[in-house]
């Protein structure tokens, strides 16, 4: 189980990994500031699970305004935070996109995994940054993603390339204790090869030896074929959420 300081420790290192332009803080809550089509990037986050007035979500709402932008919220599946998820509702906010924050351990990940052969840099490289915009994905998306993590001043970048050109890519954050894995892609005509576990076995590594062994990923619950590889290599839920948006 994590306590309140874990997890506000967890919701930092999230944003620091995904870097959006701008983020405020309010008492008990964290408010990126981005244009995206990364959801933690745009949304406002608690950092507790514990109860908390729910006429904080109207001032949020104002902070988003303000700036020209569309209020979001990520808010965890909890009992004590019922009255946030009243309030958002009532205000005409309908939540969607279950999502899964799931903790793990490094040095587990090591005794599942083989080692991994992805080829790690401290800058992004062409051989990560075109997986993400390679045939079949969402070339709006890609671009975010990659424009996010190259911001990042906390995360390696992980690539493997076959004779075709770019494979499959991730990032590992590294702070507030803990290690984060972030934007796992493998490119469409490279599924089934076990690349995944490659990625994850290197930035494992690359954990281990910079001292982190607790690990955080966020995975959509539609994505089973990453809950299935996470579930295998050790990674359990710690919480659910949903993002809380107007509908469109």
């Amino acid at each position: 189980m994590l306590n309140d300081h874990d997890i506000a420790d967890l919701e930092r290192a999230t944003l620091d990994a995904v870097a959006p332009h701008a983020v405020e803080a309010l008492p008990g809550w964290l408010l990126p500031f981005d244009v995206s089509t990364i959801g933690r990037a745009t949304s406002a986050v608690p950092l507790s699970h514990a109860l908390q007035d729910a006429d904080i979500v109207h001032t949020i709402a104002d902070r988003y305004a303000t700036r020209g932008l569309t209020p979001a919220f990520r808010v965890a599946d909890v009992p004590a935070l019922a009255n946030i998820h009243r309030e958002l509702r009532r205000m005409g906010y309908r939540p969607e996109q279950p999502t899964q924050v799931q903790t793990g351990s490094a040095r587990h990940m090591l005794q599942v995994l083989a080692p991994g052969q992805a080829v790690l840099t401290t800058q992004p490289t062409s051989a990560w940054s075109d997986v993400y915009l390679a045939p079949g994905f969402d070339p709006v998306d890609g671009a975010h993603r990659v424009q996010a993590l190259s911001r990042s001043t906390c995360v390696v970048y992980a690539s493997l390339a076959d004779a075709q050109g770019p494979a499959a890519a991730g990032t590992a954050s590294f702070g507030h204790g803990w290690a984060g894995i972030h934007g796992m892609r493998t490119a469409l005509r490279c599924r089934g090869r076990g690349l995944a576990r490659q990625i994850l076995a290197s930035l494992a590594q690359e954990a281990i030896a910079r001292g982190f062994d607790r690990v955080f990923l966020q995975v959509d619950e539609g994505s089973t074929a990453a809950l299935a590889l996470y579930q295998r290599v050790g990674f359990v839920s710690a919480w659910r959420y949903h993002y809380w948006r107007m509908p469109r």
